[in-house]
């Protein structure tokens, strides 16, 4: 792929993910907006913190879409790998609004647990919440779809962020339901129970972002092995390197060769090893290939 093909493809990536995100952040925000109104009307702890929940998703949009900006600039001379890895910075950013979240959550239920604090519980706040949980169901699809048609971290990850909101409405609907029937310390026990559900969530996203972040392999160095061994007047390889976001990932390798090999059948062959490589990884943008005299 030429530079220019690859740049090209990068650019509509970008723009495609910019779109998904500007849509999910009016449905985050018009659901978090409804939480926690009903939330603080009806003095519920585990509503209230499941709107605060959505508000995150919808600032973690705002997050995304700031890093895709960036993420979308050419390479220049200070950046020649370009700026991809700001989608993982983003991602990261999300993974700590999380914690920064379980962290709200948990003051809240706690509180609610020593105070025992009984919300008021009618169908409105229950109509309400599983209205919602129907909305976070579709946007979580349609965003996990799209990150994996697309090969973006940021995508999934904010999937995965959205995904744990559906966790926490249903332990939600739970507490308002067993707070109905009169089940003392409901509300603030079932928010607390969620808090490992979405410290997890957050871990995951965290730990994938340091990774891209410090260059770990995005390609299995054994299949790439596998597949240069079939070209032809290829003698060996090593050094099989690969880092990158899932969709934008760069290899390079050294490739041994006749060392009475001229310089113009080297180049055709390092030549075939890029087609191959970039035609069976797809989330491949760029190959260097380093040709050397195989050891005697």
């Amino acid at each position: 792929m030429s530079p220019d093909a690859a740049q090209q493809k990068l650019a509509e990536r970008h723009k495609a993910v910019r779109r998904v995100l500007w849509w999910i952040l009016v449905a985050n925000w018009a659901v978090a907006a409804l939480k926690l109104a009903l939330g603080l009307l009806a003095n519920s702890t585990a509503m209230t913190a499941d709107g605060l929940h959505s508000f995150i998703d919808g600032g973690s949009n705002i997050i995304g879409l700031v890093a895709m900006h960036f993420a979308s600039q050419p390479a220049d001379d200070e950046h020649p790998y370009g700026h991809q890895k700001f989608e993982a910075l983003a991602s990261l950013a999300i993974g700590v609004m999380i914690g920064m979240g379980v962290l709200e959550l948990g003051k809240m239920a706690f509180n609610a647990i020593v105070h025992d604090v009984h919300p008021a519980v009618g169908p409105a706040q229950i109509a309400v919440m599983v209205g919602t949980l129907v909305v976070n169901l579709f946007v979580t699809r349609i965003e996990a779809a799209q990150g994996r048609k697309l090969n973006s971290t940021l995508l999934l990850a904010d999937a995965s962020h959205t995904m744990s909101d559906v966790f926490v409405t249903l332990a939600v609907i739970l507490s308002l339901l067993l707070t109905w029937f009169g089940v003392g310390r409901a509300d603030g026990v079932v928010a607390l129970g969620v808090l490992v559900f979405v410290a997890y969530t957050g871990w995951q996203i965290i730990r994938q972002s340091v990774g891209i972040l410090a260059d770990s392999a995005r390609v299995n160095p054994d299949k790439v092995r596998e597949l240069i061994a079939q070209v032809p007047r290829v003698l060996g390889t090593q050094s099989i390197r690969s880092r990158g976001l899932e969709g934008s990932v760069y290899v390079d390798l050294v490739v041994f060769v006749d060392p009475s090999m001229d310089l113009k059948t080297a180049h055709d062959v390092a030549d075939d090893v890029e087609r191959r490589i970039t035609a069976s990884f797809p989330e491949v943008i760029d190959v260097v290939v380093h040709v050397e005299p195989a050891p005697a």
